[in-house]
């Protein structure tokens, strides 16, 4: 008996939300090939650390619910959110099994005393909507600290225009707006300072 609900709607994915206080959501994709590879420890963990009411697992596909995965920033397959009382608290993105099954386990122990204590399972701030500092400027801001740290690439050598091209490639890949995550890159040459 599978104990993951699949999300049908935004108001489906609401009332997920409002009826658990904690809830396990996969962003995935069917044409993901780590997806699906693991797709089976998150039903295993589904089927052993679900409790109702207190802790529930969700599967949104980013095709069919589109408005979900932009309204969460979600840019990966796979994406793990976890929401306590409705706020993000963690993030996993990737096939990362252990810190999947390490952030599951935290809040299934939370879930089991009741109020949950603060803890660096749970330190990812998750992404405040509307703010000034959003994805899209937090990845800026990243990626400029990230060249910098590695001489700037401020050079017009073969290596540079190598580290650009790959860096835009797997940016626009990995983004539904491909285009704009280009534009917006550290590594774009307009951008440079």
């Amino acid at each position: 008996m599978s104990k993951i609900a699949h999300v049908t709607s935004s108001t489906h994915f609401n009332t997920l939300l409002s009826s658990s206080t904690y809830l396990v959501v996969d962003f995935y994709a069917d044409w993901c090939g780590p997806c699906k590879a693991i797709a089976p420890i998150f039903q295993q963990l589904a089927t052993a650390e679900a409790k109702p009411g207190r802790l529930q697992f969700c599967k949104v596909d980013v095709d069919g619910q589109a408005d979900i995965a932009k309204k969460y920033s979600v840019t990966a397959m796979p994406t793990f959110l976890i929401f306590k009382n409705g706020s993000v608290i963690d993030t996993i993105r990737g096939a990362n099994p252990s810190g999947l099954r390490s952030a599951v386990l935290k809040a299934s122990s939370d879930a089991t005393k009741g109020p949950a204590k603060s803890s660096a399972a749970f330190g990812s701030k998750g992404h405040v909507l509307g703010s000034a500092e959003g994805p899209a400027t937090s990845a800026r801001n990243s990626g400029a600290a990230w060249s910098q740290s590695f001489g700037g690439f401020g050079g017009s050598g073969l290596t540079d225009t190598v580290v650009r091209f790959v860096a835009l490639y797997v940016t626009s890949l990995l983004s539904f707006d491909g285009y704009h995550a280009a534009e917006e890159s550290p590594f774009n040459v307009r951008n440079r300072r």
